[in-house]
């Protein structure tokens, strides 16, 4: 049997400008690219219709045919990663393994439990930077220290960015350097207990006049406004070289929107207690939550009487999408007006975004709730109804996914603006004060 190398693919879902791929088609082994749709991830996903499965599937189809251009395939299987593993330890002879760094607790503990297996047989796993342009020690302080607030940060970030690290790998160079093989049909959604939805996702084209115009149109949610990449930055269906250097030229807004995203991904690499259910600063673990189910339900079901969070939650339920500007409003809504445990709304965000990504999710709440670094201060509360007129003048907005708005089927405010601001304020004093 001829030696190969394996390109495991994970959040890197493209065979373009991929750095593991790259290295791998370098080699001296023919590559088989792989995938794993790992049961410890799936089987934990409530919703059988997840959209989120359905569009990693189009996607490994859609490499799977180009793949066969090549008289090559990709190797697909449905299980728990290790026990995929051993299975694939019989079935090949493996020489190396490409994949690029997980970052995610449960991604680094799944890469650690592989390593070992293979490494049993003398196989080692090569493992490189992609999803981000900087990772782990790559951008520290003058003193050697992480940063915890996102400007020096970011300052940092433009300092040190050249040509060398936005430049794309070309993989297409080496495309004839993959493993010929017929490979079994890849599992159907079916098969794994999923079913497709079928509408369409975003487009993974860059669209530059979108990005040129981003800083003007980004905070209003009923224009189409954003880029709608983050789920192909997600799931890697794009390249954050490509995207950067489109930011570097087009917009500093957006660039400043990327370098955010990967502030969140160094924090949770220093600041690892974030991934286990702390905030990020330790005295906001001491507020008084009131916790109240019946308005955290209102709060899921866009039913709170404040027509911008519900539109909010409306179209995050209907779409697995949310406008960034209305993801701080609802977020503070939750956290602050109604006094529920920030945790509660990352946990509901987790499910239902199609864009999930724990470092940005868990960034983005402890922002609003006041907890995380570089935070908004915790006497800081969003009125919603002043944000609804500045960021949706026309309610277009809210007459899209709250059509009952100024009906008397509307429900009435669940909550108070200013008594609810006072309450915020109140509790979150009392937690800081005990520091």
């Amino acid at each position: 049997m001829e030696k190969i190398s394996i390109c495991w693919l994970r959040r890197d879902l493209r065979l373009h400008d991929q750095a593991a791929l790259y290295h791998a088609l370098r080699g001296e082994h023919p590559v088989l690219v792989f995938f794993i749709f790992d049961r410890e991830i799936l089987d934990d996903l409530e919703d059988r219709r997840d959209r989120r499965v359905e569009f990693i599937y189009e996607q490994i189809v859609s490499i799977q045919k180009e793949l066969q251009k090549h008289k090559s395939g990709m190797l697909v299987k449905y299980g728990s990663a290790l026990k995929v593993w051993k299975e694939v330890l019989e079935e090949y002879e493996i020489a190396e393994v490409y994949a690029n760094n997980d970052y995610e607790q449960y991604a680094l503990e799944r890469d650690a439990a592989v390593s070992e297996l293979i490494g049993k047989k003398n196989i080692p796993l090569h493992s490189f930077k992609d999803q981000v342009i900087f990772e782990k020690d790559e951008v520290l302080s003058k003193a050697g220290k992480p940063y915890s607030v996102f400007t020096p940060y970011s300052k940092a970030w433009k300092a040190k960015v050249n040509d060398f690290y936005v430049k794309s790998y070309p993989t297409e160079k080496y495309f004839s350097n993959f493993a010929k093989a017929k490979l079994p049909a890849i599992p159907t959604l079916k098969e794994m207990n999923f079913e497709a939805v079928g509408e369409p996702f975003p487009s993974s084209e860059i669209n530059e006049d979108l990005i040129a115009d981003y800083d003007k149109t980004r905070d209003f949610p009923g224009m189409e406004g954003t880029s709608r990449m983050s789920v192909h930055l997600r799931f890697g269906t794009v390249s954050i070289r490509e995207l950067v250097r489109a930011a570097q030229e087009l917009n500093a807004t957006y660039l400043n929107e990327l370098i955010w995203r990967e502030f969140y991904f160094q924090v949770l690499f220093h600041f690892p207690h974030v991934n286990q259910g702390h905030a990020f600063r330790s005295e906001y673990d001491r507020i008084q939550w009131r916790n109240n189910e019946e308005e955290f339900k209102a709060w899921c079901e866009g039913k709170t009487g404040y027509p911008l969070v519900d539109a909010g939650m409306r179209q995050m339920n209907a779409t697995g999408f949310m406008h960034n500007r209305v993801r701080m409003i609802t977020a503070s809504f939750l956290s602050k007006h109604l006094l529920i445990d920030w945790r509660w709304g990352e946990a509901y965000f987790a499910r239902k975004l199609l864009d999930y990504d724990f470092s940005a999710n868990n960034g983005g709440w402890q922002w609003a709730a006041g907890s995380g670094c570089d935070a908004s201060p915790y006497f800081r509360v969003f009125n919603p109804t002043i944000q609804a007129k500045k960021f949706d003048p026309s309610q277009e907005y809210r007459q899209t996914w709250v059509p009952e708005y100024q009906t008397e089927d509307y429900p009435e405010p669940i909550v108070e603006h200013e008594m609810a601001r006072e309450r915020a304020i109140s509790a979150y004093r009392k937690a800081v004060k005990k520091s």
